[in-house]
């Protein structure tokens, strides 16, 4: 599985050790940034790594901010994407399960590495159950076509 990851600088910290811990477990991990801690735009990442998985050349997506809302608002904005922030283990499982999500968000401030890690490998072993939800995720999709 290839794994699109990004953050901002105060998800910088917690993103490199995400990244190094899906490296060492085998997944390929294309990185699209920040490379410091220095101050900059959560938006950039976020547009990044929501092309990167809208268009199919990464499975999933991981951002990380502060709080894990801003990237999420962020990737929505890209057609495909559907990014949820998820602080814990029923959230992250219901979010792929029912929502197809195909990023996570991760808020830095709330989640250690231990626990974002298991957060990473909750929704990356976790499968769209379809059924009923299939047809509310279609939903989803139509909402960003262009109307007439």
């Amino acid at each position: 599985m290839k794994i699109a990851i990004g953050a901002d600088h105060a998800g910088f910290s917690l993103k490199e050790k995400l990244r190094q811990k899906l490296a060492e477990e085998g997944y390929e991990v294309v990185d699209f940034g920040t490379s410091s801690p220095d101050s900059c735009d959560y938006p950039d990442f976020a547009q990044s790594v929501g092309r990167e998985v809208a268009q199919g050349r990464s499975d999933r997506g991981i951002l990380v901010c502060s709080t894990g809302i801003g990237m999420a608002m962020a990737a929505n904005k890209v057609d495909g994407v559907r990014a949820a922030p998820a602080e814990n283990d029923d959230e992250v499982r219901l979010t792929r399960e029912h929502n197809d999500a195909n990023v996570l968000t991760l808020g830095a401030r709330y989640l250690d590495e231990d626990r974002a890690a298991g957060l990473v490998n909750l929704f990356l072993a976790t499968e769209f159950t379809g059924g009923r939800h299939a047809r509310r995720v279609a939903k989803l999709e139509r909402l960003s076509e262009p109307r007439p």
